[in-house]
C-alpha cells in the first residue's frame, strides 16, 4: 500500500499526472493512480512539478546583516529545497546545520571562505579570515548539509584583495573534491573579465543580469565577448535577483542573444521577503518569465538545473525512486507589476500561484495571504 497518493494533477504541458509516494520517495507517477494508499490529495487540477530548488537564499537567522527563516521563505512559497549561499563559514556552519533541522523545508548551504561568513560586507577583506585547512575540515564534517562553497568577489567584499579570494576558493575547491562553486559579482574591482578568467566549466556566477557597470554588458548594451567566452567553456550563470542585482534591461538583451542562465534563484533575506522587490521564488519565475524565457525552460531552472549543478541526485524529477519533494501550483490570468532591482516596472498578465509544497511526502497547503 501506498503512503500517499496525489490526484488529478496536471504536467506543465497540461498532461494528466498523479504521483504515488511510499518511505518518503517517488513510487508510481502515472496518468492514473488505482493502486491502495493511506491517503489521497486533490491537487485539483495544478501543476505538479518537481520540488523546486531555490539554490541562492540566505536563511541562518542567528545572523543580522542577511538572514530569514527556511520556511517562510520555503514551503510556505512553494519551495521544497532552499541552498544557503554562504551565509556561514567555518566556524558558524555548524550551529546553522543544527538549527535547520527545525525547518520543514530541506535545507543545505554553500560555506562562506571567510571564517564567520556575511557578520561583515567586507568578509573576505582579510586574508587571515580564510583557513583552508579548517574549511576542508568542516566540508568532511558536513558532506550532507555542505553541498558548495561561495565567494563574494566585489569591491565592497574583498577590499584591497582583488582576485585573491577568488584564488583562495579555486585551491579549496580543487582539495575538496571540486566541489561546487558560487560567485557572486558585482562592483569593480576587480573586474569581471579577471573573475571569469579563473572560473572553470560547472562554477557558477550569480547575480548575471545585474544592472552595473561590471556587469555582462559593455557601454554599448552589448555582451561583452569575455563573458560570451566563459558561457561557451561551460561556466553557469544564476540568476540570484537579490536587492540589487537583477535589472530587467540586462536580462532580456541577454535572452535575445541566447545568453541563457542555467538557474533562476532569489537571493532573498527578510527585508527583500518583507519590502521587495524580490518577494518569493514565484515571482522571480513570473520575471524569468517577462524575459521570454518559455515555461519549460523556467522550472527545469529552478528543478533539474539546480539539482544537477549541486549533485542533489535524488532531487530534481518527477522520476521513481527520487525524493518525494513536490511542487503543485498554477498559472492564473491576473495582472501583476513586477519592479526588478533598479526600480523599473512592468506588468504582466498571467501570476504563478504556488498551491503545496510536498517535502518527504508531506503536504504543506499554502494559505493563503
Amino acid at each position: 500500500m501506498l503512503d500517499l497518493v496525489i490526484k488529478n494533477g496536471r504536467t506543465i504541458d497540461n498532461r494528466p499526472i498523479e504521483i504515488g509516494i511510499k518511505a518518503e520517495k517517488i513510487a508510481i507517477v502515472a496518468e492514473e493512480i488505482t493502486e491502495l494508499s493511506q491517503s489521497l490529495f486533490d491537487a485539483k487540477e495544478a501543476i505538479i512539478s518537481a520540488g523546486w530548488i531555490d539554490s541562492h537564499v540566505h536563511c541562518y537567522e542567528k545572523m543580522s546583516l542577511y538572514y530569514d527563516f527556511p520556511d517562510e521563505i520555503g514551503i510556505k512559497k512553494g519551495v521544497t529545497t532552499v541552498i544557503d549561499a554562504g551565509t556561514a563559514g567555518e566556524k558558524n556552519i555548524e550551529d546553522f546545520y543544527q538549527i535547520s533541522k527545525n525547518a520543514k523545508t530541506n535545507v543545505l548551504a554553500m560555506m562562506n571562505i571567510s571564517e564567520s561568513g556575511i557578520v561583515h560586507q567586507d568578509e573576505l577583506a582579510d586574508l587571515s579570515k580564510i583557513n583552508e585547512e579548517k574549511n576542508l575540515d568542516r566540508i568532511d564534517q558536513l558532506p550532507d548539509f555542505i553541498v558548495g562553497i561561495k565567494a563574494r568577489i566585489s569591491k565592497t567584499v574583498v577590499g584591497n584583495n582583488g582576485v585573491i579570494p577568488l584564488k583562495m576558493a579555486k585551491q579549496l575547491q580543487r582539495k575538496a573534491n571540486h566541489l561546487p562553486l558560487m560567485v557572486h559579482i558585482g562592483s569593480a574591482p576587480p573586474t569581471l573579465d579577471e573573475v571569469l578568467e579563473l572560473l572553470e566549466a560547472g562554477d557558477i556566477v550569480t547575480h548575471c543580469y545585474n544592472g552595473k557597470p561590471n556587469g555582462i554588458l559593455d557601454e554599448k548594451g552589448q555582451l561583452k565577448s569575455f563573458v560570451i567566452d566563459a558561457y561557451k567553456r561551460g561556466v553557469l550563470f544564476d540568476i540570484g535577483h537579490g536587492t540589487d542585482s537583477f535589472n530587467f534591461k540586462v536580462g532580456k538583451k541577454a535572452i535575445q542573444e541566447a545568453f541563457l542562465c542555467q538557474t533562476i534563484s532569489t537571493d532573498i533575506y527578510h527585508r527583500n521577503r518583507e519590502n521587495g522587490p524580490v518577494y518569493d521564488l514565484a515571482t522571480t519565475m513570473e520575471k524569468a518569465l517577462y524575459l521570454g524565457i518559455d515555461k519549460q525552460e523556467v522550472l527545469k531552472m529552478v528543478t533539474e538545473n539546480p539539482a544537477k549543478n549541486f549533485h542533489l541526485d535524488s532531487k530534481g524529477q518527477l522520476e521513481v525512486g527520487k525524493d518525494a519533494d513536490l511542487t503543485l501550483f498554477k498559472f492564473e490570468d491576473a495582472e501583476k507589476v513586477l519592479i526588478d532591482s533598479n526600480g523599473n516596472e512592468v506588468t504582466i498578465t498571467q501570476q504563478i500561484h504556488p498551491i503545496a509544497a510536498v517535502v518527504g511526502g508531506e503536504v504543506h497547503v499554502i494559505e493563503e495571504e
